[in-house]
């Protein structure tokens, strides 16, 4: 039988999270990668960028997957998701870190991908719609 759940996509919103760390590309891909080591996921690359006059976004891809970081430092906010499409990462463990490094307010969301996550499908509906 095959696999219902093929992935699995934290995603977490950060708020009042310190504005000078959100504003820093280097810390924050340091900050990713250690989620990253964490959850047990296997590091192929990171790219940070950071923009003028502030903001962060990044990526470190892994084997599993993804983590993506974008930042609003004036908002004290950051978007982050992690996605692994692989059973043995530890998304718990990714998210402590997270939590610690970044000390603000988290809201997070998890989506089961795959073909667990579609409502009942017929052959008339092409296409579903889900907002959150």
């Amino acid at each position: 039988m095959r696999e219902r759940i093929l992935g699995r996509h934290l995603i977490v919103e950060v708020f009042d999270a310190d504005p000078s760390l959100l504003n820093n590309a280097h810390a924050l891909e340091q900050l990713l990668l250690e989620a990253a080591r964490a959850a047990h996921a296997t590091v192929i690359k990171s790219v940070f960028h950071r923009f003028r006059p502030y903001g962060v976004s990044g990526v470190v891809v892994i084997a599993e997957s993804h983590l993506t970081i974008h930042t609003w430092p004036e908002y004290g906010y950051a978007a982050i998701d992690i996605f692994t499409c692989g059973p043995k990462m530890d998304l718990d463990a990714a998210l402590d870190v997270i939590r610690e490094k970044l000390d603000g307010h988290i809201l997070q969301l998890e989506l089961r991908r795959g073909l667990e996550a579609l409502p009942q499908r017929t052959p008339q509906a092409r296409e579903v719609s889900l907002q959150v």
